[in-house]
C-alpha cells in the first residue's frame, strides 16, 4: 500500500506525533529556515529517538519524490493495511485505545475510490475524509494510486489516523458491504437525486467516488444502493474528486 516515505512538514509532524509506526529517520534540508513547525519536528524526532539528518538541497532533492516536499521528509515503516471485514464491522476505525465492545459500537462511515490515479487527489480525499469522521477507506489494488510520497504530503497526516484497505475488486467489496448492512452511496454526475436529498440511514454507510474523467464504472454503479449528484450551478460540469469527496463526506456527517 505504501506510505513508507512521508513528505511535507505537516505530514512528518503528524507521523511523529501519532507514534503508530516506526520512523527510521527524518531528513531536513539545511536551508529550510526556522519555522515553528520545523522546530516541532526537531523536538519530536529527538524525543522519539529518531535520527535527524540535515542535508544539502541537492541530496535532499534526490531523495524527495513529491514536487514540493517543503524541505522535510521521513522514512518509516509501511502503513499497516486494515482488513475489510474489520472496517465493515467498525473495529478498525482509529488508533484510540478502546475495549472490544467500544470498537464494535462504532458505526462504520467508509469511503471507497474507483479508479482515482492522481496521488494529490488521493491525499486530499484522505484529508477531507479524516476531518469528516470517516472510519475507513477502501482502495482497489489495480488501476488506482496508492499511498505515494505525494499522497502523504497532500493528506497532511491523515494517513496516520485513517485505516485503509486495498481490495482485489471494488464491486465485490461493495457487495460484501451491502450483505453486511452497509448502505452504499455512489456519487454520479448524471444521477437524478441530489446529494442534499440523500436518503442515507443513520447506520453504516459507504460513499463511493470515481475518477474525474470517467466517473464510476458500470459494475460499481450497479453495486450502489443509491446514486446521487452534487448540483452544479455554473458552466462546468464537474468538480475535482477531492472537492466532491469533501462535500459528500461532510454532508453525510451532518446528516448523521
Amino acid at each position: 500500500m505504501g506510505g513508507d516515505q512521508v513528505e511535507g512538514r505537516q505530514a512528518v509532524r503528524e507521523l511523529l506525533l501519532a507514534g503508530t509506526r516506526r520512523v527510521r529517520e527524518v531528513w531536513m534540508e539545511n536551508e529550510g529556515g526556522d519555522a515553528s513547525i520545523l522546530r516541532d519536528i526537531r523536538e519530536l524526532a529527538e524525543s522519539n529517538r529518531v535520527p535527524l539528518n540535515v542535508v544539502g538541497r541537492g541530496r535532499f532533492s534526490a531523495q524527495a519524490r513529491s514536487e514540493a516536499p517543503q524541505g522535510v521528509l521521513a522514512l518509516a515503516a509501511p502503513l499497516p493495511e486494515a482488513d475489510l471485514d474489520d472496517l465493515i464491522a467498525g473495529r478498525a476505525n482509529d488508533t484510540t485505545p478502546r475495549t472490544a465492545d467500544q470498537r464494535a459500537a462504532v458505526v462504520p462511515f467508509l469511503v471507497a475510490l474507483d479508479g482515482v490515479t492522481d496521488p494529490g487527489n488521493l491525499g486530499a480525499v484522505l484529508r477531507s475524509a479524516e476531518c469528516a469522521g470517516v472510519t475507513g477507506v477502501v482502495l482497489p489494488r489495480h488501476r488506482a494510486v496508492h499511498v505515494t510520497p505525494a499522497a502523504t504530503k497532500a493528506a497532511a497526516g491523515a494517513v496516520e489516523h485513517l485505516p485503509i484497505t486495498v481490495v482485489g475488486g471494488l464491486p465485490a467489496a461493495l457487495a460484501r458491504m451491502r450483505d453486511a448492512g452497509v448502505y452504499v452511496v455512489g456519487l454520479e454526475g448524471r444521477a437524478a437525486t441530489s446529494l442534499y436529498d440523500l436518503a442515507a440511514p443513520d447506520g453504516p454507510v459507504c460513499v463511493v467516488l470515481g475518477a474525474e474523467d470517467r466517473g464510476l464504472s458500470r459494475l460499481v454503479r450497479e453495486r450502489c444502493d443509491e446514486l446521487v449528484a452534487i448540483p452544479m450551478h455554473g458552466r462546468l460540469g464537474s468538480l475535482n474528486v477531492s472537492a466532491a469527496a469533501a462535500l459528500a463526506c461532510f454532508e453525510i456527517a451532518r446528516r448523521r
